[in-house]
């Protein structure tokens, strides 16, 4: 199986003006599979839809993603056909991958759904662009959306437009094996996904669907020197049966590495990496990842 690694520039980032595309320039020079953009309304980092536009307009080879997109709250057909005319002027290079939203107060007011709805509407939003993509019209009737022999062109150049999903709670896995055609968890163990995957596949065979062996992966933030407090704080919250949360959270190339090969090991293929402590600047940037090519690209196979 081909391993792959990309970038994530995660929802702090500063990467919002000139110095984007200057970075993008780097990622795409240096051959690294995959770009991933988060999104975060009140905080510095772009837009995902139109930073991957952007990218699309200067690169050739480079893939893009979104790490990840809060579906519920939009239009699902605006926003399929956007998807799809991306995909289309991109030459396939769309890796789409959707999110129910941050537990936040701030970002959930901006997108104007009741947490205790967001499951619902993101299963009937995702099955009404799945259909926009791959029909020639869409007739549907839920709880939150209603359309009659609906036409929505053009169709993406990926047949299927694979979709990426994440998260590792019970839930979240039965909403992979069901929805999703690729896995990208974050902050999870080797050990994680080697319990995990087996429920995913499982779960895929009840609905008559198939997850790619190929497309299991993960989203590994990285650091060069100790970790910010609050980070620490973070992980032992949001993994407290872990002896050692602060591990997610590889140190240097070395670790990094080794990770990487555990994950491999278990059988992730895709990797999105990101530094927890943002470089300074364009050029800081630059440098992580000419260092970055050196250190992880010959895992690339």
């Amino acid at each position: 199986m081909k391993v792959r690694i990309g970038y994530g520039f995660g929802v702090s980032t500063k990467l919002n003006d000139g110095g984007f595309g200057e970075v993008v320039d780097a990622l795409e020079r240096l051959r690294f599979d995959s770009l991933w953009l988060s999104e975060r309304l009140g905080g510095d980092a772009p837009d995902p839809l139109v930073a991957m536009s952007f990218a699309a307009g200067r690169t050739e080879r480079l893939k893009f993603g979104t790490s990840v997109m809060v579906l519920p709250g939009r239009n699902p057909v605006v926003l399929a056909k956007e998807l799809a005319t991306l995909d289309r002027l991109s030459n396939g290079r769309l890796l789409p991958a959707f999110g129910l939203g941050v537990a936040n107060p701030h970002e959930q007011q901006a997108f104007g759904v009741e947490r205790k709805d967001r499951a619902r509407i993101f299963d009937e939003a995702l099955t009404v662009m799945r259909s926009c993509w791959s029909d020639e019209s869409t007739t549907f009737h839920g709880e939150w959306f209603h359309y009659d022999d609906l036409r929505v062109r053009p169709k993406p150049v990926q047949q299927p437009l694979e979709v990426w999903l994440g998260g590792i709670a019970a839930s979240e896995l039965k909403r992979v094996g069901r929805m999703a055609d690729g896995w990208l968890p974050s902050f999870v163990t080797p050990a994680d996904v080697a319990a995990a995957r087996p429920v995913i596949e499982q779960v895929a065979a009840e609905h008559a669907r198939v997850v790619p062996e190929d497309h299991f992966g993960a989203l590994i933030p990285y650091s060069h020197g100790p970790l910010p407090d609050a980070l620490v704080a973070g992980l032992a919250a949001r993994r407290p049966e872990l002896d050692d949360p602060a591990s997610l959270v590889p140190r240097g190339w070395e670790q990094l590495l080794a990770l990487i090969d555990q994950f491999v090991d278990v059988g992730s293929t895709k990797f999105v990496v990101l530094p927890i402590v943002e470089p300074n600047g364009v050029q800081g940037w630059t440098d992580e990842l000419e260092a970055a090519a050196e250190m992880l690209l010959p895992r690339q196979t």
